[in-house]
């Protein structure tokens, strides 16, 4: 039995005919909009939480990108390799692979350094 059918009985139950006529009435005029104090519930927030859930942000967007805080280390690894045996003083030792792992052909070289500096 559906809320609804039980809600009906226990109107038939507890009011007498003419206050159960009373009662349509009174319903029919909240769905028709004469009442406009009364107002029937509106179930779209529960079928939809999430529906134009958003908030604005208090701070406009940047209008400039931000300036980086520290400088981008450079492309050239050689330059890379030596500065990093003056600042630790000692070389950077070569990637150790895994006995496992798959090696990299000898002939394999990459492509920005052939192509854009003419280096190997």
């Amino acid at each position: 039995m559906s809320k609804i059918s039980r809600f009906i009985i226990w109107i038939c139950s507890k009011f007498t005919r003419n206050e159960i006529e009373q009662i349509i009435n009174g319903l029919v005029d909240v769905l028709q909009d004469r009442n406009p104090e009364v107002k029937p519930k509106d179930d779209f927030k529960e079928k939809h939480p999430n529906y134009r859930n958003f908030s604005v942000d208090p701070l406009a967007p940047l209008p400039e990108p931000p300036q980086p805080k520290e400088p981008l280390p450079s492309k050239y690894y050689k330059l890379l390799l030596a500065e990093y045996q003056l600042k630790c003083g000692k070389r950077l030792s070569p990637v150790k692979y895994r006995p496992s792992s798959q090696q990299v052909p000898e002939h394999t070289s990459c492509a920005c350094w052939t192509g854009i500096w003419g280096r190997p």
